[in-house]
């Protein structure tokens, strides 16, 4: 029995629609890394890209438990003394909710040299509406 080394031209990508609508956020960002890197399938290799492409639906809608609206802070940093940048939860959906999905799945991505590859095969929308429709009657 021989060992079967998963190729690049051996990959295949798929599309998979997920709606966050009154869901949390850190469960549903945490299914949304494991799709992007691919890791449920059976040719799942460490160093190559095998991840599928995810569309993010409805995250103005996506919950966070306990007190965190309030007391979760996004901090970020211009470079400069005293740039330092902060945000809370509430304020961010306000703002832009594709971020908050956005920072979430990043974090939970490993810090390598795919991390920006397979961040960039997710498309996140506020709504219910997306231009991917011809994507997934295709998959099916």
């Amino acid at each position: 029995m021989t060992t079967h080394i998963t190729k690049k031209s051996d990959i295949k990508r798929f599309w998979h629609l997920v709606d966050v609508k009154n869901k949390i956020l850190g469960r549903e960002a945490s299914v949304i890394a494991q799709l992007l890197i691919g890791k449920k399938k059976v040719y799942y290799t460490a160093h190559l890209d095998c991840g599928d492409y995810v569309v993010v639906v409805n995250t103005s809608q996506v919950r966070v438990s306990g007190r965190k609206p309030k007391q979760k802070i996004y901090y970020r940093h211009s470079g400069y003394p005293g740039g330092l940048k902060e945000i809370s939860f509430k304020e961010q959906m306000a703002k832009d909710p594709r971020k908050v999905i956005q920072w979430a799945v990043k974090n939970m991505l490993p810090k390598n040299k795919l991390r920006d590859k397979r961040m960039s095969r997710l498309k996140i929308f506020s709504d219910e509406k997306h231009s991917y429709e011809d994507k997934f009657k295709k998959s099916k």
